[in-house]
């Protein structure tokens, strides 16, 4: 009799709003860790969007040693040749955990477009590899990315910078360091042009977890989400670039870690149906 072949589930993908803590609590990268399932996983630190990659990553490479990891590996992908470079394919196919620091993400999607190094990260992750960001390494996640614009003046048409990201989330547009560096206005913008879209405002040490249409809430951070679907008017369309715009019934959302979003349902959800969640898919996946 033939047995049904494997199939593997995507990897959990995790976006961090930046600042995360690295002492020995480290909630947010010890559940990185931990989400790998394996007791002492490879961690793959992406250091590309950094100015400072070297300290970047010895501070990284402390933090998950300290975690637990077995090696940490420094994939220093610094330009277009390195992104198509083996060695860098093949320490990708090596890792439990593929960590993506901050810095400039369009530094990031400019390195990686299209390239093997990004094909595979791609493929670990549909074999079930961790992939996790950070400020830049975040925001580079969702299929629209959010790239620059003044936290002071952004709703005014054209004031917040989008470009194409790496896609690996769907319905969402994701912003970091949100509520330390005043973001509001950026989201609102965003959804007003994009109101299908779901706004992620991360906090600092706060993160969020993707698990298909649900989104989890962790780290002692808050998570805003910017949900512009029900919006009953704007003049966004009638503007020039640098006019100021108006956006009515935008509904907003603080969630802490337990928390969580349904994004096909558009409702939060409490730690008890996000445990019983849980309870459920662990029943089915034994």
């Amino acid at each position: 009799m033939n047995m049904p072949a494997k199939v593997t589930a995507p990897g959990p993908l995790v976006a961090i709003g930046g600042a995360e803590d690295k002492s020995d609590e480290a909630d947010i990268l010890r559940r990185v860790i931990g989400w790998s399932g394996k007791a002492a996983p490879v961690v793959g630190v992406i250091t590309t969007a950094s100015a400072i990659p070297d300290v970047v990553f010895e501070g990284y490479k402390e933090t998950f040693e300290t975690l637990g990891a077995a090696e940490v590996l420094d994939i220093r992908v610094r330009d277009r040749a390195d992104a198509a470079a083996d060695v860098f394919v093949d320490m990708i196919g090596r890792a439990d955990v593929i960590f993506i620091s901050g810095g400039d993400q369009m530094r990031l999607t400019n390195v990686f477009g299209g390239s093997a190094t990004l094909a595979k990260i791609r493929a670990r992750h549909a074999q079930g590899a961790v992939v996790a960001g950070t400020s830049a390494g975040a925001a580079c996640q969702s299929q629209t990315m959010v790239y620059g614009g003044s936290p002071d003046d952004s709703l005014r048409k054209g004031a917040v910078k989008m470009a194409a990201g790496f896609g690996f989330v769907d319905g969402v547009i994701i912003d970091t360091h949100f509520l330390q560096r005043g973001r509001f206005s950026r989201l609102m913008e965003v959804g007003a042009t994009n109101p299908g879209q779901l706004g992620v405002g991360l906090g600092e040490d706060a993160a969020v977890l993707f698990e298909g249409d649900v989104i989890r809430a962790i780290g002692p951070g808050h998570v805003i989400l910017v949900d512009s679907s029900s919006i009953t008017g704007s003049n966004v369309f009638d503007l020039h670039d640098g006019e100021a715009v108006t956006v009515h019934n935008v509904t907003m959302h603080a969630l802490i870690s337990g928390y969580g979003y349904n994004l096909r349902e558009k409702r939060v959800l409490g730690p008890n149906e996000l445990a019983q969640m849980s309870l459920e898919q662990s029943d089915a996946y034994p």
